[in-house]
């Protein structure tokens, strides 16, 4: 190097801004200040098997600071704050006692009514007790609040919500409320309820949730399909025969039978979490990762699904299931069902979409099950040891594998069934999978993760230092800084947009309303089994074919 030449720091050039204009966007100022995290539903049970952990887990991995968060359970249980935190103690994993317990130290309950202004009111004045005990230089007041609840009281709650409890006016900051599904039980209902929390907030202030969405191998499916070169070309009628998205359960009701039957498992499982993959799978490249950008395509997906015939659905029942005395005796409520689905574009048209859930089956998993069509010109005769499958797993034992045939090893010119297999248990061994409601309600509020801050300091620099242009942004940072301030400002990418939501419905309430009149009967099937085989005929009709004699098992380091 000459004399002459200087190196460049990562936050130093040599070039002059004009202006910092180009930054704009970005809305520099990160989010701090603080943060109240309302559960509400706090005593039942999603709060304390997933709401709960799910903060715990956040709090282990510092994306929760004893400093800016508090935590407050609001139910109409007669609890003490103590009484709540031994609620919930039982259901907090893997961690010390010492760590326990400053978690549980953030947490407070509040008792009161869901459609009484006295319990809210309460509520808002605990939550301005510990904003204003914060000494918040900042000013910034930010309040999530998680309805752990049953819809029916979404909108009594959401009018408590605006009337006691939205933040300050006086200070910065927002109000976030994230709503738990079934969003209705039909089109109509889901307007209703839609219409009904459309005028007490923002659409960028409701959080749909719908945990599928924060699954480890559905947020792979778009970096699957749009970062590989492999699959472009791949994915369409051309060369997929037939997509199953299947989801199994190895239990039945478990006392929970009269709940279960006012929805049934096309309003439980296959409306929203299987129809959510199913967007993931057939829909078109987005512009960008932005989440409008993304969720404006899964809705042009769904609406160009045609409408379901009764030919391609088939729905079960499991012997037993009316033996729980709170399920009716005359019921017909699907405990199983096979849906085929038919996207009328040109990437799509002719291949049959098999979304297929039921309980009290022979296993439990969800998986996605991609097949392709039969090789042309079969020279070594193997067309009966099966189709060429990408099988993503996504539970239990998460892992994307693609079925091949291969030549045996040996003298002979024999063909075999394989595969190859990413599983995550073998390939990740030391990486923890977080849990699909941490993701998600992460992604509500978003704090800096320690990348994005030093991105954040480096912006910060730029403009106490506006005379130099930070060469960082040739090293790829700057579109870090974006993805940064885009989670800053509260990600809804995972979560279900309202035209989204109607487009879903407008495709089942047709389905769902004849099955309700009785115009499809459930077939019965036997606990333990496959489900009815009547779903198995239907599936070979839609062109699917099994593999026979081909079982993928799991790698385990076992074997080495």
């Amino acid at each position: 190097m000459s004399g002459g030449s200087s190196e460049s720091s990562p936050l130093s050039g040599q070039n002059s801004f004009s202006s910092l204009s180009s930054f704009k966007d970005l809305e520099l100022s990160s989010e701090s200040g603080c943060l109240s995290i309302v559960v509400l539903g706090a005593s039942g049970d999603l709060a304390k098997k997933k709401t709960f952990p799910a903060l715990f887990h956040l709090f282990q991995q510092g994306f929760l600071q004893a400093g800016e968060v508090h935590i407050f359970g609001y139910a109409r249980s007669n609890l003490s704050d103590d009484g709540l935190r031994e609620r919930i103690r039982g259901y907090l994993k893997g961690a010390s006692d010492e760590h326990l317990s400053q978690f549980l130290q953030l947490i407070k309950y509040v008792s009161g009514s869901y459609d009484s202004g006295e319990g809210f009111e309460l509520l808002n004045n605990t939550i301005s007790e510990y904003e204003t005990s914060k000494n918040n230089e900042s000013g910034s007041y930010r309040r999530l609040f998680y309805l752990a609840l049953p819809p029916s009281v979404y909108p009594s709650v959401c009018k408590m919500i605006r009337s006691y409890c939205m933040n300050p006016s006086s200070h910065t900051g927002w109000t976030r409320v994230i709503v738990e599904k079934p969003f209705g039980k039909d089109l109509d209902s889901s307007e209703k309820l839609s219409a009904e929390l459309g005028k007490l907030f923002e659409e960028d202030q409701l959080y749909r949730i719908d945990h599928y969405l924060g699954k480890e191998l559905v947020q792979n499916l778009l970096v699957l399909r749009f970062a590989n070169r492999l699959f472009l070309p791949l994915w369409n009628r051309d060369n997929i025969a037939n997509v199953q998205i299947v989801f199994k359960e190895d239990f039945g009701t478990e006392g929970r039978g009269g709940y279960f039957d006012q929805y049934g498992i096309i309003r439980d499982i296959i409306q929203n979490h299987l129809l959510q993959v199913f967007c993931l799978v057939a829909m078109e490249k987005p512009v960008s990762l932005k989440p409008e950008h993304i969720r404006d395509e899964k809705v042009k997906v769904l609406q160009s699904v045609e409408p379901i015939k009764h030919e391609e659905v088939v729905i079960g029942q499991y012997d037993g299931y009316k033996d729980d005395p709170t399920v009716p005796d005359e019921s017909n409520t699907p405990t199983y069902a096979s849906v085929v689905l038919r996207v009328h574009n040109e990437r799509w048209e002719g291949v049959p979409f098999i979304l297929k859930a039921g309980k009290a089956l022979n296993s439990r998993k969800a998986e996605i099950r991609v097949q392709f069509k039969d090789a042309p010109g079969d020279i070594f005769r193997c067309k009966k040891q099966g189709r060429n499958e990408f099988v993503i797993r996504l539970q239990p034992s998460e892992a994307m594998y693609m079925k091949l045939t291969v030549k045996n090893p040996g003298l002979e010119m024999a063909t075999e069934q394989s595969e190859l297999d990413l599983s995550y248990g073998m390939r990740y061994q030391d990486v923890k999978i977080p849990e699909a409601y941490e993701r998600l309600i992460l992604d509500t509020y978003a704090p800096l993760d320690p990348s994005a801050k030093f991105v954040c300091n480096a912006f910060s620099y730029l403009q106490v230092s506006a005379g130099k242009k930070s060469s960082f942004l040739s090293h790829g940072l700057f579109t870090s800084a974006n993805v940064c301030f885009d989670r800053i400002r509260g990600d809804q990418q995972h979560f279900v947009r309202r035209d989204e939501l109607r487009a879903a419905w407008e495709i089942f309430t047709p389905l769902l309303h004849d099955i309700d009149a009785g115009k499809l009967k459930s077939v019965s099937y036997e606990p333990g089994t496959r489900g009815p085989q009547e779903a198995d005929e239907m599936s070979r009709r839609m062109g699917y074919v099994q593999t026979h004699g081909y079982i993928w098992v799991p790698p385990t380091l076992a074997k080495f």
